[in-house]
């Protein structure tokens, strides 16, 4: 959770004025990267006039202020007054309120643990084989998201209990355009590539990677995405799934095999700024500054898109500095193009014409564009116009989505909270301090047997 709170409140890169349903944010027929016929369809669909809809969910702040610009637009169409609300630990207010009785209609989580936890208990209502289809047909990776989506109900069948809306990328690698131009370095496009470059700056006399694991006591989660997105390149979707429901054990050759794909980047003194010693001594937010040294003490560096946030000040992203997708191997062409990621599902908690017209605005492309158009949001939705973007970057993570294959949710966070968010994170301390893999993965496949 640590990580997704981050990528929500830094990925703002752009900040929207606020918005209420009298006060739309982009006028209706105006501007042509809008897809206005999607609103004035709805429109005609949905009169709720004198209904109320009532949504919980995790964005306070900025955030808070441009999902208000976006449910605007529902209002302006249906007729409906929404009341939103948040809670510094929503986490358990969406428990407590559940099991009260006293539920909100819609609720919008980061958590699919926690999501699965409501639906096998009876609190959320499936939202059919018609919003099923609608995600395979209209999301790239379609797949994936329906898999993301479908949880155990009450009765121990499966259904399609939530729809992912705002997503954000994890699978990228961070480098400053004008210290690739200088060395003449082209943009990795496979694993292969990557490795190569990695070798070449070596060569070259200069540092390739800059690596912090410090977060205090949370030290130790960069490199669970590390090691996750490796999964995904070495590995099925299906072998990444197991991993994380733990129906393969942390010591299976597949997960030892991408820790020490981890370790081929992170324990070679060469390919990392401060020697191998310094991985698990620097800080996360202070990592990334070798990339902005004169001369670079790095030319690379693994993280999500909440991470220009710790850039120098006045950095301009997409100029001073820019990104590209972690490439997959060329070996493994099987795997097409995962993406490794987070984001917030919506469901339906209390079960009225109100919430299910919600989820069939979630469905239209301006309830993506609006948001699209100011900042912090990405989605995978292929009847969005990518034009609608606020700027080069957001557009860019944008096509990552749209041309990925597979999408996969941050596992750490789809572990229990003593591995994902603890014997995972130490684990991986010991292991850039020397220890191997596979006794690394077996202290964590033990601590996980431990809480069965």
């Amino acid at each position: 959770m640590k990580k997704t709170l981050l990528m929500t409140a830094a990925l703002a890169l752009v900040l929207a004025g606020s918005a209420v349903a009298a006060d739309l944010k982009f006028k209706p027929g105006e501007d042509a990267k809008f897809n206005w016929q999607s609103f004035e369809d709805f429109e005609k669909g949905h009169d709720l006039k004198g209904q109320t809809l009532t949504i919980f969910g995790p964005w306070r702040g900025e955030d808070e202020t441009l999902f208000k610009a976006v449910y605007a637009y529902f209002s302006e169409a249906t007729g409906v007054e929404v009341k939103y609300s948040s809670s510094e630990n929503y986490e358990q207010q969406i428990v407590i309120d559940t099991q009260a009785g006293s539920p909100p209609d819609v609720a919008i989580l980061p958590q699919p643990g926690l999501i699965a936890d409501l639906a096998s208990k009876g609190y959320l209502t499936p939202l059919g084989d018609e919003t099923q289809k609608w995600l395979l047909d209209n999301y790239a990776a379609g797949q994936s998201w329906v898999d993301l989506s479908t949880y155990k109900g009450k009765d121990g069948n499966t259904a399609l209990y939530a729809f992912p809306y705002k997503i954000d990328v994890k699978s990228l690698v961070w480098y400053v355009p004008e210290n690739f131009e200088d060395a003449d370095y082209e943009v990795p496009k496979t694993m292969e590539d990557l490795k190569a470059l990695t070798e070449k700056i070596v060569a070259d006399g200069g540092t390739p990677w800059c690596i912090g694991l410090g977060s205090g006591g949370a030290t130790g989660w960069p490199a669970t995405d590390w090691v996750e997105d490796l999964m995904l390149r070495t590995q099925s979707p299906e072998t990444y799934d197991k991993w994380v429901k733990n129906e393969i054990p942390f010591n299976d050759a597949a997960v030892v095999g991408a820790i020490d794909e981890f370790g081929w980047f992170a324990k070679n003194d060469k390919f990392v700024d401060g020697g191998a010693a310094a991985v698990a001594s620097t800080d996360f937010r202070d990592s990334p500054k070798g990339l902005f040294a004169s001369p670079p003490k790095c030319y690379l560096h693994h993280q999500a898109s909440f991470i220009p946030s710790f850039f120098p000040e006045g950095t301009v992203v997409g100029e001073d500095a820019d990104f590209f997708y972690m490439p997959p191997y060329a070996s493994k062409p099987e795997l097409g193009n995962p993406v490794l990621g987070a984001g917030t599902l919506a469901m339906i908690t209390r079960d009225t014409p109100a919430s299910r017209a919600f989820i069939e605005f979630l469905k239209t492309p301006i309830a993506h564009e609006v948001w699209m158009a100011q900042s912090s949001f990405l989605t995978p939705f292929k009847g969005a116009n990518k034009e609608a973007y606020a700027n080069g970057p957001m557009k860019k993570q944008g096509e990552i989505l749209l041309d990925s294959t597979t999408f996969r949710f941050d596992g750490s966070d789809l572990m229990p909270g003593k591995i994902g968010a603890g014997a995972f994170w130490t684990g991986m301390v010991d292991f850039v301090g020397g220890k191997s893999a596979p006794d690394v993965a077996e202290g964590i496949q033990k601590a996980w047997d431990a809480i069965k």
